[in-house]
């Protein structure tokens, strides 16, 4: 399996986007960049929470079924399929290394790589994109990937035992990326960091010049707000997730006395503590780029439907601060729900970015 920086090829893919909550599947028609694309199919499953915990696939057979799930909810019909990795196991650096060619640099990469990555060269995946070159001083700037061939041979036998074929795997920041490409103008000036909370990691890719200048994964994310309100009100995981999304305390004698104060002070702890460690991370590209400021950032994921997220993070952050949405650019096409559309679109960044690489540039 390889990686690759966002790009668009000729084949139609299946953007499917293993989460810890949740499996989404997405396909989109076969449209230019500039028309914008089409909705084809969408379809949504849930996951246990304890089927993928910190990135390690605990419950093989329960993620098989909720990626059949998905595909059979949305009415899928393609079979290649791409996803994506984040998290511990994955690592992304951006590298200074002597001007070669890229055959040359094909040949080098896991000795450069040894220099660079905490894993063991030859456990891992490695891929890299030439991001520039400066043959006066004879250098040149390269994106380097790795990622464990243990995770990547996870996804690839969940997809494949889900009877389908994975024909790419993406980086989950990358993803991101590339959705937000799809859907909105670029501005070469702009320093634009891309944020997604996702259930339990949070990737953030800060883009420059129209290519990722600082990428991190964060191991924490929305299953954290469930868990607190949990916590405080002695209720089920199931319960409280329902909470968390907007949903009121139900009939049951556990939840019907709960003080809403309680759930909003659970609520505004968690979101103090996710603000402030993904704060550090831009605070810390600002510090070792300082000729590059953010101009702004774009919330996507679960997390960023929290209520009050985005208000809260830019009151911390003094950073212009809005909501991705990956369903932009899309084209009248099949039927969907506003509504449903509506609630759906922060979820499928990293399922619209997926998808996005068979769009035919």
């Amino acid at each position: 399996m390889k990686f690759s920086l966002p790009s668009f090829g000729k084949a139609s893919l299946v953007g499917l986007d293993i989460g810890s909550s949740s499996v989404k599947a997405v396909e989109i028609a076969t449209k230019s960049r500039d028309k914008g694309f089409e909705l084809r199919s969408l379809g949504q499953a849930p996951l246990d929470s304890e089927a993928i915990v910190q990135g390690t696939f605990l419950n093989s057979s329960a993620i098989v079924d909720a990626i059949r799930e998905a595909v059979d909810l949305g009415k899928i019909s393609g079979k290649d399929v791409a996803a994506s990795v984040s998290g511990h196991s994955v690592i992304v650096k951006r590298v200074n290394l002597p001007q070669m060619s890229r055959e040359e640099l094909e040949d080098q990469i896991q000795w450069e790589a040894e220099q660079y990555i905490p894993f063991d060269v030859n456990e891992v995946n490695l891929d890299f994109q030439i991001l520039d070159s400066n043959e006066d001083e004879g250098q040149m700037d390269v994106l380097l990937v790795a990622a464990k061939k243990d995770l990547i041979d996870d996804y690839v036998q969940v997809i494949t035992e889900a009877g389908l074929n994975p024909v790419a795997i993406d980086i989950a920041g990358f993803a991101v990326q590339n959705a937000y490409e799809v859907n909105y103008e670029q501005d070469p000036e702009a320093v634009t960091a891309l944020v997604n909370i996702g259930a339990q990691v949070v990737n953030i890719n800060v883009l420059r010049n129209g290519v990722p200048a600082f990428t991190r994964d964060i191991m924490t994310g929305g299953a954290q707000y469930t868990e607190e309100i949990q916590k405080a009100l002695s209720i089920s995981f199931a319960e409280a997730e329902r909470i968390k999304i907007g949903g009121t305390p139900g009939d049951d004698d556990q939840v019907q006395d709960v003080i809403p104060q309680e759930v909003e002070q659970a609520m505004r702890s968690v979101s103090d503590t996710v603000i402030g460690e993904i704060s550090r991370s831009l605070d810390f590209f600002a510090a070792t780029s300082v000729d590059a400021r953010i101009s702004k950032v774009l919330l996507s994921g679960g997390g960023s439907k929290i209520s009050g997220f985005g208000n809260a993070f830019a009151e911390r952050t003094g950073l212009e601060t809005s909501t991705m949405n990956p369903l932009a650019h899309m084209l009248p096409g099949k039927v969907f729900e506003a509504a449903y559309l509506e609630a759906m679109a922060p979820l499928m960044a990293v399922a619209i970015g997926l998808a996005a690489r068979g769009i035919d540039g």
